[in-house]
């Protein structure tokens, strides 16, 4: 409102207001563009982990911590979320998201990934990955 406000102030011929509409069509398409190519080359993915039942805490503990210091080290590395199937906690899935492929290469060689993969490599029973596409996100401003 303040923009058509000051628009107004200024009194600007049709002439200037006309490029000046067309310049601001120009840049909110621009930058539309820009948000949804970068969501576009983010690498989504599920990791499916079954988890010795026995084990479960100490895996628990391993994960957690791989997933803080990642967030915390890694800009590339966007989103994790880690939840288990209530009926049996020993199922895993993993929302993973990162900023494009080659951070999430980048991530599978830092010393806090290799960390958890050696200390979790008795633990897990069996690994899934399957890598997704996000169609829709919806979320409460923080």
């Amino acid at each position: 409102m303040k923009i058509f406000q000051t628009i107004y102030k200024i009194k600007l011929s049709q002439s200037n207001l006309l490029k000046f509409a067309f310049t601001l069509t120009l840049l909110t398409f621009s930058l539309s563009q820009n948000a949804m190519s970068q969501e576009k080359k983010q690498m989504v993915r599920l990791a499916k982990i079954k988890v010795d039942p026995l084990q479960l805490d100490k895996y628990n503990s391993a994960l957690k911590e791989q997933m803080t210091t990642a967030i915390r080290l890694e800009e590339g590395v966007l989103t994790y979320y880690a939840v288990s199937d209530k009926k049996n906690p020993s199922h895993i899935t993993i929302l993973e998201i990162y900023a494009d492929t080659a951070a999430y290469q980048a991530h599978i060689t830092t010393a806090h990934f290799l960390k958890y993969k050696e200390t979790v490599k008795d633990m897990v029973k069996s690994l899934e990955l399957v890598d997704v596409d996000l169609i829709a996100a919806a979320k409460k401003p923080d």
